[in-house]
């Protein structure tokens, strides 16, 4: 926490979150764009803003991206605002979805750090029974590229061609399309008419994790992608990774998951 908010504290690092906020994935060329400091000036702030969780970077090819990670703010969310008024700061958190989706890149990217090992990640990102405790969901699958995948959440079962393992090399990447929005999954959870169309009618997305040692800790960084524009699919999934991925860090590191959320 003390490096997030020494991290918050310098203007400069703070314009260069605002510009990651409008528009998240740039290199550091793109970043120094408009702004009157060098090259090397915008890099050691990229360190401090790094260090604190609060930018991840990925490679794409030979090009260096930078994404805003929502998961320190996250965290500070959970640990002091949700505690007093967990609800209206959950509207107003909807509302700036909302408000900023229009802007905001069409993929979702998270980055934690859990302390834990690629092996015993590996399998909570795999095992039903660990699944089934931090996400409410199972898989089925031999988790082989190519396979099949049939999803169960909440008493939904989603069989679908198009559900498959994209890439499993085991304690580094696993990937896999997204599951099928059909008829019986818009009247299990309770979307509208109007909603369910719209998501049917979405392109599948695919979700890619990848797992990197550090010390006595893991850095899982989630890429979920493919998404095409104005995706309510998408807006669903900003919301819902974030609650999903620190009930996993929970359960590897108390072993327990967190709470259900009280009801405002």
């Amino acid at each position: 926490m003390d490096e997030v908010f020494k991290a918050l504290a310098d203007p400069s690092r703070r314009r260069l979150l605002d510009s990651l906020n409008e528009r998240t994935g740039q290199t550091l060329r793109e970043l120094c764009t408009g702004l009157e400091m060098s090259r090397q000036a915008v890099s050691k702030h990229l360190a401090v803003l790094e260090a604190a969780n609060l930018v991840t970077t990925l490679w794409r090819g030979r090009e260096k991206l930078h994404y805003l990670n929502a998961e320190p703010v996250n965290a500070i969310a959970e640990r002091w605002i949700n505690r007093y008024d967990r609800g209206r700061v959950h509207a107003l958190a909807d509302l700036k979805t909302a408000l900023e989706s229009a802007t905001m890149s069409e993929e979702f990217v998270y980055a934690t750090y859990i302390r834990t090992t690629p092996e015993k990640l590996w399998q909570a990102l795999t095992d039903p029974a660990f699944t089934k405790r931090y996400w409410g969901a199972t898989f089925e699958t031999d988790w082989q590229p190519g396979s099949p995948m049939v999803w169960e959440q909440s008493g939904w079962v989603g069989k679908d061609p198009g559900q498959v393992v994209v890439t499993a090399d085991p304690y580094r990447t696993l990937s896999y399309t997204w599951h099928t929005v059909d008829q019986a999954f818009a009247d299990q959870f309770g979307f509208s008419a109007e909603d369910f169309t719209q998501l049917s009618g979405e392109p599948r997305s695919t979700v890619t994790f990848d797992l990197v040692p550090l010390r006595d800790m893991v850095k899982l960084t989630v890429v979920h992608n493919g998404f095409g524009p104005e995706s309510l699919m998408l807006i669903g999934i900003r919301e819902g990774w974030p609650a999903i991925l620190a009930n996993l860090k929970t359960l590897l590191e108390t072993g327990d998951t967190l709470p259900e959320p009280e009801l405002p």
